[in-house]
């Protein structure tokens, strides 16, 4: 049995979910979500709740079940409150700039890089150059933000690059002629 699938999800006021067979679509204050399910799982609706069933106990059916469930649950939470990820920009001379849907990133290239943000992300960029993304969707507002922080990974030596504000980076020590 699967802990996190047997949960049922609960459903808050001012969110409206539509089953129409594998099709489920998910309406709240800040937008619409739609996703398809596995045809071996499920989903109904009862009162303020959903709850998703297997059809059949395989253990790839108690995986779906699992992750079906884990899915329609971040499509409920992000129509109703949304996901962010903050990213931080660390380097002398490294900036960031947004404007319209491009953030400009000045990390120590020849010239800066422009990163345009998916449809449905929006982004702010504060005057500490940290980044936030959010979005409804939490798969495209973690997609977003690897692919900013990939245009500049941080490095072990003094950090610089673009990281998540939460990511602890493991320093390596220097030449060791450089202390004499």
């Amino acid at each position: 049995m699967s802990r996190i699938g047997k949960q049922p999800i609960p459903v808050p006021t001012g969110v409206k979910v539509e089953i129409q067979g594998t099709h489920i679509t998910v309406t709240g204050p800040k937008g619409t979500l739609e996703r398809d399910l596995r045809p071996e799982i499920e989903c109904r609706e009862e009162g303020n709740e959903l709850i998703l069933t297997p059809k059949g106990n395989s253990k790839k059916v108690m995986a779906f079940w699992g992750m079906s469930r884990s899915l329609v649950n971040n499509m409920v939470v992000g129509v109703n409150t949304g996901f962010e990820k903050k990213l931080t920009v660390e380097g002398v001379g490294y900036r960031a700039n947004l404007s319209n849907d491009t953030l400009t990133l000045n990390v120590g290239y020849s010239n800066p890089v422009e990163f345009v943000l998916p449809a449905g992300i929006s982004s702010e960029v504060d005057k500490n150059n940290n980044i936030t993304v959010t979005g409804i969707d939490k798969e495209l507002v973690g997609l977003t933000a690897a692919r900013i922080r990939a245009i500049r990974k941080p490095e072990p030596y003094k950090g610089k690059g673009i990281r998540y504000v939460d990511e602890h980076i493991v320093r390596k020590v220097g030449k060791a002629g450089a202390a004499s």
